[in-house]
């Protein structure tokens, strides 16, 4: 039988990869329609590390991750086998909605159940957001 992990083994998450086609364009659509912020953008042997975050949360955020060959390029926008890809909490989903429309992001599956309101929206590849604000004890 496998011990389990020591409970201190991790400190945090740190990036949650999303692949693109053009990383510049995808930077562009995170932080000019979504409001985050680059916390690294560093070419390194001719591969480029492009991460950004929401401001205030810099300990965790999203690796921008260019493709590399055709393989990878057929798994962009579909990644996450056509679930959601992320999860944003907001304390006010109808400005983060009317936003989003303003900006022409396609948005969809706005509901409210007992514990929060959500919505989903697509990045610029197609991967599914869920933005969620959460009531009560939730939030």
């Amino acid at each position: 039988m496998i011990a389990p992990p020591a409970k201190d083994l991790f400190s945090a998450v740190g990036r949650l990869v999303v692949l693109v086609d053009d990383p510049d364009a995808a930077l562009a659509f995170y932080r000019d329609v979504l409001g985050f912020s680059v916390l690294h953008d560093q070419v390194t042997n001719g591969y480029r590390y492009l991460h950004i975050g929401l401001p205030g949360q810099e300990a965790v955020g999203l690796w921008l991750m260019p493709v590399v060959d055709d393989q990878d390029r057929e798994l962009i926008g579909r990644q996450s086998g056509g679930r959601p890809l992320l999860v944003l909490y907001t304390a006010d989903l109808d400005l983060v909605g009317e936003r989003l429309r303003e900006r022409g992001v396609r948005v969809w599956g706005e509901q409210e159940d007992a514990d929060s309101r959500s919505l989903h929206f697509a990045d610029l590849y197609g991967n599914t957001v869920v933005v969620a604000e959460l009531h009560g004890s939730s939030a």
